[in-house]
Order: C-alpha cells, then sequence, then structure tokens
C-alpha cells in the first residue's frame, strides 16, 4: 500500500512525484525551508555523534569540540536566508520560519543538548536519573515561568532578527510575510502564557495550603 501511494502519478493534491503532503515540493522551491530542515536534521546528527564519542569512545575533547559547533548551524541558517533576500527573493514561509527558528534554538538549543546528554548518560554511563520538572508547588510555578521567559526572549531575538532581514531588504513589500510569521510567533507567546505559567499560578494558589 504504501508503494502504491508513493509511487502514484502526481497530483494537485499530492504534489511532484506523488509526494502525498507535497513537503519535498515545498522545499524545492523554498530553499531556505530545505535549509532549515537541514540544520534541524544536522543538529540532531551532530549531537548524537557528539555524545556517541563521549560515552562510547570516552573521547571527550572530541565531544566539546562537536557540541560547540552546533551554533555553527544556525550561522548557516541565517546567512543562507540573508543571502537569499539579497538575491532578490522575496520573503516566504521558509525566511519566516529562519528567524522564528534561530530564537528558538538560541534559547532552547542549551536545554535540548542536556536533556539528550543526561539520558545518554543514564543509560550507557550509570549516571544519575535525568532531571525531570516539579510536579506541583511553588517550584513548578517558577518552572513554567522560566521556559515561559525563555520563549519571550526568543521572540524578541526573533523580533531583530526579522527588524535586520527587512533592513536589508529594505523593501517593504518583500517582507510582508516575516511579519506574518512574527505575528504567529506572538500567538504562541500569547497561548503560552495562558495555558501554562497563568493557569499553573492560579492552579496552585487554589490549591488548599498542607
Amino acid at each position: 500500500m504504501m508503494t502504491r501511494i508513493w509511487c502514484r502519478p502526481p497530483t494537485p493534491e499530492t504534489g511532484r512525484g506523488g509526494d502525498p503532503v507535497g513537503v519535498f515540493t515545498l522545499m524545492s522551491q523554498n530553499p531556505v525551508l530545505a535549509v532549515i530542515v537541514a540544520g534541524e536534521v544536522g543538529f540532531w546528527v551532530v549531537l548524537a555523534v557528539a555524545l556517541v564519542v563521549r560515552y562510547a569512545l570516552r573521547n571527550r575533547p572530541l565531544s566539546t569540540v562537536l557540541l560547540l559547533s552546533l551554533p555553527l548551524i544556525d550561522v548557516v541558517i541565517l546567512v543562507a536566508t540573508v543571502l537569499n533576500l539579497r538575491a532578490g527573493a522575496t520573503a516566504g514561509l521558509g525566511h519566516g520560519l529562519a528567524a522564528a527558528y534561530l530564537g528558538v534554538t538560541v534559547m532552547f538549543g542549551h536545554s535540548m543538548v542536556r536533556w539528550a546528554d543526561q539520558r545518554v548518560a543514564h543509560r550507557f554511563a550509570d549516571g544519575p536519573p535525568p532531571w525531570r520538572p516539579p510536579r506541583s508547588g511553588p517550584a513548578r510555578v517558577r518552572y513554567e515561568w522560566r521556559e515561559w521567559g525563555r520563549f519571550a526572549v526568543a521572540w524578541v531575538i526573533a523580533g531583530v532578527i526579522t527588524l535586520v532581514l527587512v533592513a536589508v531588504v529594505g523593501d517593504a513589500a518583500r517582507t510582508e510575510a516575516l511579519w506574518t510569521a512574527m505575528s504567529r510567533m506572538t500567538v504562541v507567546l500569547v497561548i503560552w502564557l495562558v495555558g501554562w505559567p497563568v493557569w499553573v499560578t492560579v492552579r496552585e494558589r487554589a490549591r488548599p495550603a498542607r
């Protein structure tokens, strides 16, 4: 069945080459989006290799070098975005995602590395159990506000990158999609605020004192 799905001829619904969701077609038409996808895949591949080198090969210096190289992926994405816009491209989905992606990875990349490192160390190197967020109480409230605060900083970083891209292009008509991406990121920021830190704070204050 999967063979029939992936090998059927192109249709308006499936896109070129039988791509059922048009992902590969979209990436082929949007080089910046392709760079973002490749960067995300590259992030996890480099992280996996670094952890294998650290815990299987016991080569901590090389592992540290690999981990320190992870921010270079963000640099590549930013450079690709700027070059594409400077070449005359009109900002689209990929360019807007690039700004948001860079903001998020700057603020959450380290925690993702720590998350993976703790689990690999626990599983293969007799490390302590991975840290888990507190379930309730003031510690849970602080955790939720801290995580949302990090996303808020990521939103600011994405906004600054958007302003830089707009200045680089110098054409409001070609950069309108960048502001659309920022508005969607703003919606996520507000939903996160109400659905997690605010809700957890209200819930914890409503608990009977123990």
